[in-house]
């Protein structure tokens, strides 16, 4: 534990102008990242009385080595720059408001010939249009299947569309009127897409024009006595009403706003945002996450409340910007709302406001609610704030003490100087030593970070074909390992570089691109200049875990002794008894069987196992896929790729006929027929056989 004296800029060297700071430790990685009006009187708050501070920033100063600073302008583009040094860097202590869970959204491929509707998770594409997030995918799937009488577009996968296509009879829902079947003909990709483009404009508010529509046609049919239509006219009426009585209307007609509301106690602190658009709740999300106590702290945050306030606006806002300006630009503008209501206002909340207002592109406004239904509304999120907080604290109890326990038991256990909050597993994966591969994966504080984990090709003996346990695990860890040290030596190298004497005004050139940003890339130790991230292997684990024995752990160890590694602990867990092996001890290390530490590890090594098979599957698959096709001539890896792409695998290929084998964009009859007797008269190969579990 470092004493912050150690790194404590010296009285008069830190200037009076805003900018943003970063803590860094003792390997250079950022751990930190804030801003303040004055850079002075806000660092100097962190090195007055140490025992005075929150314990997460008390741990944080701590643990860091070293602090840096950059001067800016104004107090916006210190707010521009933390949130983009949070994003670029990943701080540790820094809260980030990651979603507690995935939220379900309805999607609507518009980029699509024929646009599809479908509940999704995950990532955002450009060319789909989105609608949520909703709490519930059976909320979503509820009112999709009330809408379909009305919007009757399709919602079946690309594989069931053209499936039905080449048969030429519609699903299910075709049969039933819940879909208008445009794979089989019956409406043209015109008139699809408009009752698709209707059922956005229904689901983005503009709902009032449609019931009158549909009332205005069931009336002139029921004049024409067309009852059977008028019938229909009218089920579809009460469809949408249904549909727009689960989306209440809680504000008045034509409000667009976020409500946000937060429940703190003294460790965590729990946020729950309702989206409200056309005076309707259009969405609702919430997060639980560890409270950080510098903006607490800090003379200029404002209390409590305002620098959590601050923090959450700054973080979450400019991420969903992000988000929506790679999926599609027209979506960018509609993610910040005309109103943002909060508990309090932050201490810079006209700096806040300006930025907002960037982001939208027009005025919005930030104030807490005072009076009438916005309050009402403000009280709700606040009880779901709460509630929210309380399940949480339950259900973390018992996980966040057992991950604790059994990293103190683990160092207890190896004797080792602190709890391994780092921990790496390696595993190979092969069939009878051929197509050989190892994983690598990590565990921070017990979690796995799975945007660490590395995979590596082992290259196999020459003339062999085959490698062993014992040899692929040293070459792994000398791999990953010559990473670090030459990455070492790269950070020392810019740190000595950085320390050398500059003229002033070369100096001040380059704290202005430093603050700005430069055209040229500013190369930072432990960041690579090229993609401004954090270099893959520039952190080394407390724990290094190797999936074996003796033999794979002294093979681990000694690349490590080659490479001059002295600060890695080295364990081996092995399958049979689950005993952990430790260099140069001629006995294992036994772990009671119920005991925390051994289950944390069995999860790190099971993990490891499970990342090594679906790496080596994926890749021996693409093999045998090649080797099936490589006997035609003149069929190329692009052809050969599009045949399995729109057959999806060759098993459908080979049963598939000339004449489907040619509908594939550069094939021929000639072709098809010498793909056909290629696969017709390949044999099964003889690794055919389950990934050993090595």
């Amino acid at each position: 534990m470092a004493d912050p004296a150690t790194y404590r800029p010296g009285p008069g060297t830190i200037p009076v102008e805003p900018g943003v700071y970063k803590f860094r430790d003792a390997h250079r990685r950022v751990i930190y990242v804030g801003k303040a009006k004055s850079l002075r009187s806000r660092l100097n708050s962190y090195f007055a009385d140490v025992a005075s501070l929150h314990p997460r920033t008390r741990q944080m100063v701590t643990t860091a080595a070293s602090v840096e600073w950059t001067v800016v302008s104004t107090e916006v583009e210190a707010l521009q720059l933390e949130y983009n040094w949070i994003k670029e860097f990943d701080p540790r202590f820094n809260v980030r408001y990651r979603d507690d869970k995935s939220y379900p959204v309805l999607a609507v491929t518009l980029n699509e010939e024929f646009p599809r509707l479908f509940v999704y998770r995950g990532a955002r594409k450009k060319g789909v249009r989105y609608f949520g997030p909703y709490a519930h995918a059976w909320a979503i799937r509820e009112t999709l299947d009330l809408l379909l009488r009305v919007f009757p577009a399709r919602t079946c996968s690309n594989g069931v569309f053209k499936r039905h296509n080449q048969i030429g009879r519609p699903c299910l829902l075709g049969y039933i009127d819940k879909c208008a079947a445009p794979c089989v003909g019956r409406v043209s990709a015109a008139e699809h897409r408009q009752i698709v483009d209707d059922f956005c404009d229904f689901l983005a508010g503009r709902t009032d024009r449609m019931v009158r529509d549909l009332e205005r046609r069931m009336q002139d049919a029921a004049e024409d006595l067309d009852f059977e239509t008028a019938a229909r006219l009218r089920d579809d009426v009460q469809a949408l009403r249904r549909a727009l009585e689960k989306q209440a209307v809680v504000l008045g007609d034509g409000t667009d706003a976020d409500v946000i509301a937060f429940a703190t106690d003294e460790l965590q602190v729990s946020v729950q945002v309702f989206h409200v658009r056309d005076g309707r709740v259009r969405g609702q999300r919430g997060w639980v996450v560890d409270k950080s106590g510098d903006a607490i702290d800090a003379p200029e945050a404002g209390g409590e409340m305002a620098a959590v306030v601050e923090q959450f606006l700054t973080q979450f806002y400019g991420e969903q910007v992000a988000v929506a300006e790679l999926a599609a630009e027209e979506q960018a503008a509609t993610v910040v709302p005309r109103e943002v209501l909060v508990p309090e206002l932050p201490a810079d909340a006209e700096q806040i406001q300006e930025w907002l207002s960037k982001l939208r592109g027009a005025a919005v406004s930030l104030r807490v609610p005072q009076r009438g239904d916005k309050k009402a509304l403000a009280e709700t999120v606040q009880r779901n704030a709460k509630d929210a907080l309380a399940q949480h604290k339950l259900k973390r109890a018992g996980d966040l003490t057992s991950r604790s326990a059994a990293l103190q038991d683990i160092q207890d256990a190896l004797e080792l100087d602190t709890a391994p909050l780092r921990i790496e597993c390696v595993d190979i994966s092969h069939v009878q030593g051929t197509d050989v591969v190892a994983s690598l994966v990590v565990f921070e504080d017990g979690l796995a970070r799975k945007s660490e984990y590395r995979h590596f090709t082992i290259k196999e003996a020459a003339g062999e074909g085959r490698s062993d346990d014992v040899g692929s695990i040293r070459e792994v860890t000398r791999r990953r390992f010559w990473r670090l040290r030459k990455e070492r030596e790269e950070m020392e190298a810019a740190e000595l570089q950085a320390e050398a004497p500059l003229a002033p005004e070369f100096a001040l050139e380059l704290d202005a691109d430093d603050a700005l940003g430069a055209d040229e890339p500013v190369s930072r130790p432990g960041i690579d200049p090229n993609t401004g991230r954090p270099r893959k292997f520039a952190y080394p684990p407390n724990l290094y875990v190797v999936d074996g024995g003796a033999p794979q752990v002294a093979a681990a160890a000694e690349a490590l002794d080659d490479l001059g590694i002295t600060d890695v602990a080295v364990i081996g867990l092995a399958k049979r008894l689950e005993e952990v092996w430790v260099p140069g001890e001629p006995d294992p290390v036994i772990m009671p069987r119920n005991s925390e530490a051994l289950f944390l590890l069995q999860r790190v090594r099971d993990e490891a196992h499970r990342f090594a098979i679906t790496f080596h599957r994926s890749k021996r698959s693409r093999r045998m896929t090649a080797s099936a096709l490589d006997s035609v001539k003149g069929l190329g890896q692009s052809r050969r790729t599009a045949l399995v792409t729109h057959f999806g695998s060759v098993a459908k290929l080979k049963e598939a006929s000339i004449e489907q084998i040619t509908e594939v964009p550069g094939i021929g009859v000639a072709t098809a027929k010498a793909v056909l007797a290629a696969l017709n008269t390949d044999q099964p190969d003889a690794t055919r056989q389950p990934a050993s579990d090595n």
